[in-house]
Order: C-alpha cells, then sequence, then structure tokens
C-alpha cells in the first residue's frame, strides 16, 4: 500500500492569518464611521438626522396673511409665502404666494425682490388673470424707484417699458389705467432730464446744444408739462442765434396750442421787443412736429398777444 504524503500544518500560519484579517477590518472601522447616511453607525451614535415634516400649504400662507396684515411685518411674511412655494410647488397655494411675496415685498420697499417674484410669476403663469397684476407690480416696483432729474433715468425708462406693456396686453383692466397715468409722470420725469440739461447748455451759451435738448422735449414729449417752457426756450435760443423764421414758429405754436400760458408771453415779449411777431412756417420742423400728433396750428398768420 503506498503512503500517503501528508504535509503538515506551519505552526502559527492559522494565528497569523486571524491577526491580518482582524487588522484589516481594525483599518476599516475608522473608515465607516464616517460615512454619511450609513444607519447602522448613525444609529449607533445617536446623530440620525429626523426628517421633519412639511407644513400644511394652507396653514403656512394664513401665517404669511397675518404678519402682513396684522403684524405688518412684510419681509418676514414675505419670506413665509416664499416657504410655501418651497415646500408645496405644484400647488395651488403655491401660485398665490408667489403673487403675496411679490406684493410684500413691494410694501416692504425691496423693490428688486419684488420685481424678481413677480417676474417669475409671469414666467410660470401668463394665462392666470393675476398675470396683469404681477405685470403691474413689476412697473410700479421701477416707478417707485426713479430718481430726481439730475441723476440717470434707467429706471425710469425700465418703468415706463413695464407699464406699457400693462397697458397693451392687459388694456381693460384697472391696472391698465393706473399704468396710463403713470406712464405719464414717468415721460415728465424724462422731459424734465432733457429740460435741465437744455437750460444748463443755454445758460453755458451753446445755443445748439440746448436747442438738440427742448427739440427732444417738442418732439417726444409734447404731452408733458414741460412742452410750454421747451418752445419759449427755443424762441430765446433762436432769436440770439438770429434765425428769427424758427423763433417766430415756436412762439406761434406756442401762443395757439397754450394762448394762456405765461411762456407765451415772455415768447411773446421777446420777438415783440425786437420788432417781430409769432409766426409760423410750415416748413419749420416745430410745426411739423405738432402736426405729427394731431396739434398745432396750421395757418400763417400771426398769434395773437397774450391776455
Amino acid at each position: 500500500m503506498r503512503k500517503r504524503s501528508v504535509t503538515a500544518a506551519v505552526p502559527g500560519s492559522c494565528g497569523r492569518n486571524a491577526m491580518l484579517a482582524l487588522m484589516r477590518v481594525m483599518l476599516l472601522l475608522p473608515i465607516l464611521a464616517f460615512v454619511p447616511g450609513c444607519s447602522t453607525w448613525s444609529s449607533l451614535f445617536g446623530d440620525k438626522d429626523e426628517v421633519v415634516p412639511d407644513e400644511p400649504a394652507d396653514k403656512l400662507y394664513n401665517e404669511g396673511v397675518f404678519l402682513l396684515n396684522e403684524k405688518k411685518d412684510n419681509k418676514q411674511a414675505a419670506k413665509k409665502f416664499e416657504e410655501v412655494d418651497r415646500q408645496h410647488p405644484y400647488s395651488e397655494w403655491a401660485r398665490k404666494s408667489l403673487l403675496m411675496s411679490a406684493y410684500s415685498y413691494y410694501e416692504a420697499g425691496s423693490y428688486e425682490e419684488s420685481i424678481t417674484a413677480s417676474k417669475r410669476y409671469i414666467a410660470l403663469h401668463p394665462g392666470t388673470p393675476d398675470a396683469a397684476y404681477a405685470m403691474y407690480l413689476v412697473g410700479v416696483s421701477y416707478f417707485d424707484q426713479i430718481p430726481d432729474v439730475s441723476r440717470d433715468q434707467g429706471r425710469t425708462e425700465r418703468a415706463i417699458a413695464a407699464l406699457e406693456e400693462v397697458v397693451r396686453k392687459f388694456p381693460n383692466t384697472e391696472y391698465a389705467a393706473n399704468a396710463r397715468r403713470k406712464v405719464e409722470g414717468a415721460r415728465d420725469q424724462l422731459a424734465g432730464k432733457e429740460m435741465t440739461i437744455g437750460r444748463y447748455y443755454e445758460s453755458k451759451k451753446n445755443f445748439i446744444g440746448a436747442i438738440n435738448r427742448f427739440k427732444i422735449v417738442v418732439t417726444q414729449y409734447q404731452t408733458t408739462r414741460h412742452v410750454e417752457e421747451a418752445l419759449m426756450r427755443l424762441t430765446e435760443c433762436y432769436m440770439t442765434l438770429g434765425i428769427v423764421p424758427e423763433a417766430q414758429t415756436a412762439a406761434a405754436v406756442l401762443g395757439h396750442n397754450f394762448p394762456e400760458s405765461a411762456w407765451y408771453k415772455d415768447a411773446y415779449g421777446m420777438l415783440k421787443g425786437q420788432g417781430f411777431e409769432p409766426q409760423e412756417n410750415n416748413g419749420s420742423w416745430i410745426s411739423k412736429a405738432f402736426r405729427k400728433i394731431g396739434v398745432g396750428w396750421m395757418g400763417t398768420a400771426p398769434a395773437s398777444a397774450p391776455g
């Protein structure tokens, strides 16, 4: 019978293998301890994150209304309405809350935040009845930031653009009527800016520069209160430059459109003092500018003396 060859176990080899395995486990322990979201280790060390349930949408909304109406805390109300949108983004409450946050920010004087929220509402819900109000909020937020005439009028121009969009898209709403009035106020502001620059140029005897500014008022802002002075200033500048027919036309158009104006009395007296009368030249840019919008006198006879 052949004897089987038996390999003897090396003394201590099993012990060394077990030690190596144990060391590998020990090396992994610190790594596993820092693995986020591991329920086993989180439960062992008691740092498991608790999931906070969302609050009901109507509860959050009503809390916002309470902060707005009772506490008069407009900014906190806006944040509460934003929370509705965050927790319940696809609900009807979220739509209402987005508009309410825009309004709350407007009431707080946080105009840029109001504009952002309003534009988001328009983008998400353009076909809803409240889109008109959201667009109106954009316009009045710009309007309420209009600076004085000595400063840049970029916000004034943006206010006009936004408010005119309300009138164009929602002509039969109450917001359109208010928007029209504010557009006139904003246009008056832009005309005032041109008049300020024109007067400055005239004071520095830069009459061509002054005429160009007054021309903008006459051609672009005829419905504002500044057009009367602009026509008188044109009379003044043209007379100083010796361009009498244009001075006569400016005074004639002023007299026929604003016969009771103090500015017409000044223009008339200026011409009369140098032996001239107001006389409209139909070929003048001034006469054409007023004919373009259907105002102004279409004759060649001199305007009557002011009363």
